[in-house]
């Protein structure tokens, strides 16, 4: 009757193996983190400008149409015009759209990934504000 001797260190690697596996999950949560973080600031941001440039643009009311009593005061060229002059030097692109006493933009960047693979990103924000003719309730 032969017995077989059974080794003690048959496991060996499975350690470095459980380390390497987990190494790469953890790079790989740190680079979500660090990345996502960095995209959810920048649509912030985005938005965020897109709202001040629609704000901006919203400023350029026309003093003829105000003084004939008009309810649309906006001058809407104007107000394209300076929604996306706001912008300029911001890296973002702007695309303005003035209609009655509305002004609507909407703003287009991108983003840089530090860790994740796809190089960049685009992001985008909207914004919009109206110009209030008079004291009423009613939005515009």
């Amino acid at each position: 009757m032969r017995r077989t001797v059974r080794r003690r260190d048959q496991d060996e690697g499975v350690v470095t193996t459980f380390v390497v596996i987990f190494s790469v999950l953890i790079i790989f949560v740190i680079a979500l983190v660090v990345d996502g973080g960095r995209m959810l600031a920048e649509h912030r941001l985005a938005g965020n400008l897109a709202d001040a440039a629609a704000r901006a643009g919203a400023q350029a009311v026309s003093e003829d149409a105000v003084r004939r009593g008009s309810t649309t005061v906006l001058d809407e060229a104007q107000a394209e015009s300076d929604a996306c002059a706001f912008l300029a030097g911001t890296g973002y692109s702007c695309v303005a759209d003035a209609e009655g006493n509305r002004v609507e933009v909407t703003v287009t960047g991108s983003i840089d990934l530090l860790m994740l693979p796809g190089g960049s990103t685009t992001v985008v924000g909207a914004g919009n504000a109206c110009v209030a003719v008079g004291i009423t309730d009613a939005a515009c």
